[in-house]
């Protein structure tokens, strides 16, 4: 089944607004995108599902996210409503899928009222991937970012361990020489989210 809708989700201290170039070029490709919103520091689970579930109808549909969206699109599928059933793919962007290193550390210096109630999805350690949704993990290999201060020598996109970003049971893992940030504005990043969400169409 082709994917007829998208559903963008954004990451920590983000809005829909830096997604808007991404959102455009996806809908240029000629699928409904929901660039959603939603409070990072106080995510309300319920408001956020609610907009992702009548949005999907009954349409194959993929989640394309950034940072912490992966693991709010994680945490909808383990809900488990009737129209997360439609979600074909899923498409992340730097999402640390085994646990935030630096929040971890935000979190043991005292700096948790920096992260609010994301850390229930920022700290949450996942080793595998168990949905039917073909999970497409791209990474950055950049280190722009204190990453590199705080676990010297890491691979990292400056925010996000590399070895974050994997799981078992994804079906690919791509890694782009860019940082956490500019992999959302990337052309080459976009094309490849194109590519996936064409296999198997």
């Amino acid at each position: 089944m082709k994917v007829k809708h998208v559903i963008v989700l954004h990451g920590l201290y983000m809005s829909g607004f830096v997604m808007r170039p991404l959102c455009s070029r996806l809908e240029s490709s000629g699928v409904n995108v929901l660039n959603l919103t939603y409070n990072t520091l106080d995510p309300n689970r319920d408001a956020i599902f609610k907009q992702i579930d009548e949005f999907i109808g009954n349409e194959p549909t993929a989640l394309v996210c950034h940072s912490m969206g992966g693991l709010v699109a994680r945490a909808y599928l383990e809900a488990n409503s009737s129209a997360s059933q439609f979600v074909t793919k899923v498409v992340t962007l730097g999402t640390p899928h085994q646990g935030s290193h630096i929040a971890q550390k935000m979190k043991q210096k005292g700096f948790e009222a920096f992260l609010k109630n994301s850390v229930e999805f920022l700290l949450t350690q996942n080793g595998n991937w168990p949905f039917k949704a073909k999970l497409y993990s791209i990474a950055g290999d950049l280190p722009i970012g204190l990453m590199p201060l705080i676990v010297k020598g890491s691979k990292s996109d400056g925010t996000v361990l590399l070895d974050e970003t994997k799981l078992k049971g994804m079906a690919e893992h791509k890694v782009f020489h860019l940082s956490h940030t500019s992999m959302i504005y990337s052309r080459e990043v976009v094309d490849y989210i194109l590519k996936c969400l064409g296999e198997g169409s």
